[in-house]
C-alpha cells in the first residue's frame, strides 16, 4: 500500500499486530466467564423424608386381625434446592430448610453425575447445613471458593446461580442492593436483617445455591425471595457462613471430644477466636489469636483443613503448631470425651439437683403423661436447687429459655456460667388427685454455685 511517501508491506508486520485484530467474541464478557468458573461446583439436591402415618383405628386394627392386618406404609415427601461444593473432597453447602429432617439425599451436578450424600451439620438458626457427597475416594470435584469476609460493593453485580430442576442450571444477574443491616446477636435466629439483598431473581428451587461476584467468588448462600417485595432476593453473607462452619467444625461436634477451643478465618489466615475456661485448649496453653499452622504434623490451611484434622482426631493427645507474635510453636492438648466433664455429677455440683433425660420409656414407667426435658431425681439439701423450691419428680423443660439436646448440652450450658450467676429453668409440674392428673408450668430461677 502506498499513501504518498508511506508504504506498508503487511507481509512485515508483527504477528502481535495480527492478533489484535483477530475478532473478539464480545459475548464471553465477566458475567459469563464467572458463571463458567463456578457452574461445575453447583448441585441439584433432591431429598426423601419419610412422613410416618398415625391413623386413630391403627392399633385397634392391628389387634383385632394380628398377622393379616397389613399396616399403611409412610408416605414420603420430596423437596428440591440447589447447593454448592466448597471443596474438591465433596463438601458442600446448602439451605438447612432443603435437607431438615430427610432420610435421604441425592445431588445432580451440572455435567449430569448422581450421587447420594450424607448431611454432616446444620442448623435451623442459621440455615445452613454441610452436607458431603458420598464417593469412593479419591474423586475429586471443581469447587467454588469463598470472597474474604465483607469484601462486598454496593451496586456491583452479583450472580445468582442454582440448579432447581436438575436440568443443567440457571442463572440471573442483578445488583448488591444492601448488605446485611444489622450483625447478628449471639443465639437469635438470623433473618432478612442479617442477609444480603439483591434484585437477582432467586426461585424457590435455587434456594442454597451460591450468590457470587465477577470474579467467580462466593460472596453468600441464595435463601430467599421476599414475597411482599417483587423481585427481591436474599442471601446469607460468606462472612456468617464461616461463622457457621466455625460452629461446625469443632472437636465437640465433629468427634465427641473437648477441645474447648474455636477457630475462625482472618484474612488468609486461620484463628484462635475463643477459649473454654479449664479446658484442654486452655490446660495445653492455646491463646485466642494463635495463628493455626498444623494439627498432628498435617498442614491446615483453612476451616476445611481443620474440620478434616479433626475428623481423624481421637481421645487422648493432639499436637497443635501455631504462630505466635511472629513465633511458630507446639502445644499439646488433651483432647477428653466430652461426657466424662460434662454430666449429671457437673449438673449437681453447680446446681444441687440430679436429673435424668425423660425418654418416653422412662414417663411411661415413672407415670407421666408427656416426655421430654429433664426429671429431677434427686435434690440437695441447702443447695440452689433446694433453696428455689425445686422438687424430686419435676421436669426440667428448658434453660435460659433453650430446651437443651442432652445431658452434655445441659451441663455445657451451666458450666459456662460464673459462679452466683443466674440460671433460669421452665419447670413442669405433675400432680395426681384420684382420677385426674393436674399439670402446670413455672419459670424458676436458681443461683449457680
Amino acid at each position: 500500500m502506498n499513501r504518498g511517501r508511506w508504504t506498508v508491506n503487511f507481509a512485515l508486520l508483527p504477528l502481535a499486530w495480527l492478533a489484535v485484530a483477530a475478532p473478539v467474541d464480545v459475548r464471553r464478557d465477566a458475567v459469563v466467564r464467572a458463571v463458567e468458573k463456578v457452574m461445575p461446583a453447583v448441585v441439584n439436591i433432591s431429598t426423601e423424608t419419610v412422613v410416618e402415618v398415625r391413623d386413630p383405628f391403627e392399633q385397634m386394627l392391628r389387634e383385632f386381625w394380628g398377622p393379616y392386618y397389613r399396616q399403611r406404609s409412610p408416605d414420603v415427601e420430596y423437596s428440591l434446592g440447589s447447593g454448592v461444593i466448597i471443596d474438591e473432597e465433596g463438601y458442600l453447602l446448602t439451605n438447612d430448610h432443603v435437607v431438615r429432617r430427610a432420610s435421604r439425599v441425592k445431588v445432580k451436578l451440572a455435567d449430569g453425575r448422581e450421587f447420594e450424600a450424607q448431611p454432616l451439620a446444620g442448623t435451623e438458626r442459621t440455615d445452613l447445613a454441610l452436607l458431603r457427597i458420598k464417593v469412593p475416594k479419591g474423586t475429586r470435584f471443581t469447587p467454588a471458593h469463598f470472597a474474604p469476609d465483607d469484601d462486598l460493593l454496593l451496586g456491583e453485580t452479583v450472580i445468582a446461580l442454582g440448579n432447581p430442576f436438575g436440568l443443567g442450571g440457571s442463572v440471573s444477574r442483578g445488583i448488591l442492593s444492601s448488605k446485611a443491616r444489622r450483625a447478628p446477636r449471639e443465639g437469635e435466629r438470623l433473618d432478612i436483617a442479617n442477609w444480603l439483598q439483591t434484585d437477582a431473581s432467586i426461585n424457590p428451587g435455587n434456594s442454597g445455591g451460591p450468590l457470587i461476584n465477577l470474579r467467580g467468588e462466593l460472596i453468600g448462600i441464595n435463601v430467599a425471595v421476599h414475597r411482599k417485595g417483587q423481585g427481591i432476593g436474599f442471601a446469607i453473607p460468606i462472612k456468617q457462613v464461616n461463622a457457621a462452619l466455625s460452629d461446625f467444625f469443632t472437636a465437640e461436634r465433629i468427634r465427641g471430644l473437648w477441645m474447648g477451643a474455636r477457630v475462625r478465618p482472618d484474612g488468609a489466615r486461620l484463628k484462635v477466636s475463643s477459649v473454654e475456661a479449664d479446658g484442654p485448649a486452655v490446660k495445653g496453653g492455646l491463646r485466642v489469636g494463635d495463628e493455626v499452622l498444623a494439627m498432628n504434623g498435617a498442614s491446615i490451611a483453612d476451616l476445611l483443613d481443620w474440620g478434616k484434622a479433626l475428623a481423624k482426631a481421637n481421645p487422648g493427645e493432639v499436637v497443635l503448631r501455631v504462630r505466635r507474635g511472629g513465633v511458630a510453636r507446639a502445644f499439646k492438648l488433651n483432647l477428653r470425651a466430652e461426657q466424662d466433664f460434662f454430666n449429671a455429677a457437673l449438673i449437681r455440683k453447680r446446681l444441687g439437683l440430679s436429673v435424668q433425660s425423660l425418654t418416653q420409656q422412662l414417663a411411661e414407667r415413672m407415670g407421666y403423661g408427656f416426655f421430654g426435658g429433664f426429671v429431677v431425681t434427686a435434690v440437695d439439701e441447702d443447695g440452689p436447687a433446694r433453696k428455689a423450691g425445686l422438687r424430686k419428680g419435676y421436669v426440667l423443660q428448658a434453660l435460659d429459655g433453650r430446651s437443651p439436646g442432652g445431658i452434655v448440652d445441659f451441663a455445657r450450658t451451666i458450666h459456662a456460667k460464673t459462679s452466683g450467676a443466674n440460671a433460669r429453668l421452665r419447670v413442669v409440674i405433675e400432680m395426681r388427685q384420684g382420677g385426674f392428673v393436674r399439670r402446670r408450668t413455672v419459670d424458676v430461677n436458681l443461683t449457680v454455685r
